[in-house]
């Protein structure tokens, strides 16, 4: 198993979903893990409960990616209990498919502020709490930031989340920080069930043009999640990692 031991992760957006996997996961390869969440409580306090179980150390801190004062609290929470910051995995985000006809000002800040805002801020915090040996910057894209049909405004977000990832490897490298993105294709989730997605259409369409013939799991995205976390990708930055079972 790829080597955490002595780390310090914080997943956004972990209270759930790709988010929860990715920090058990980078928990069970040693790392030690800030689960943070926005309004899930009792779904984080799980996951750090399970954490814990499995021997490994973690805690929930509240934030809301898209506002100053509750990143700078998250990594200085952070930096309280775990005293540095090796990998920042910016996994916090919302979407709502929807035609342009019913595209409202609201929903477009909505998703613009957590998705691509958000994940400006936590970057920008985190780099303050890196030492002198660097860090890993984990972006979460999505294979729908080429353009998917009724969602205009996810697909304008996760293109920004590629062309950010790209201009912070450029710009952080020279301080040893690496920033890379990982792009999901369909997975299944809470909020997948939540949205009916889940055993629809749409669901069915996605799994027929995905070569490896099933829906994505957390875990999926989890595993590449804890390779670019790890010395095991020091020679990768500014990339996208496409994890879609081959959906394009």
């Amino acid at each position: 198993m790829t080597d955490l031991k002595g780390k310090v992760a914080v997943v956004t957006g972990a209270s759930k979903g790709i988010g929860a996997a990715i920090a058990k996961r980078l928990s069970e390869a040693g790392a030690s893990v800030v689960v943070n969440y926005s309004s899930s409580k009792k779904d984080a306090d799980r996951v750090v409960a399970d954490i814990k179980a499995n021997g490994g150390q973690a805690i929930a801190v509240k934030g809301d990616v898209a506002k100053v004062a509750d990143v700078e609290r998250l990594f200085a929470e952070t930096e309280k209990v775990f005293n540095t910051l090796d990998v920042l995995v910016n996994n916090a985000g919302v979407y709502k498919f929807a035609p342009l006809e019913e595209i409202s000002e609201d929903e477009f800040h909505r998703q613009f502020d957590i998705n691509v805002l958000g994940t400006i801020l936590a970057t920008k915090e985190a780099v303050k709490h890196f030492g002198p040996k660097g860090g890993s910057i984990i972006n979460v894209s999505s294979v729908a930031s080429a353009g998917v049909a009724d969602a205009a405004i996810y697909s304008g977000t996760k293109g920004a989340v590629d062309a950010i990832t790209h201009a912070l490897a450029a710009e952080l490298g020279p301080r040893k920080i690496r920033v890379n993105a990982i792009a999901p294709g369909g997975v299944e989730t809470e909020g997948t069930h939540k949205a009916g997605i889940t055993g629809s259409e749409y669901e069915k369409e996605m799994i027929g043009g995905t070569p490896l013939g099933r829906i994505g799991q957390p875990d999926d995205i989890a595993r590449v999640a804890v390779f670019l976390a790890s010395d095991d990708s020091a020679w990768v930055t500014g990339e996208r990692l496409t994890a879609s079972g081959g959906l394009r």
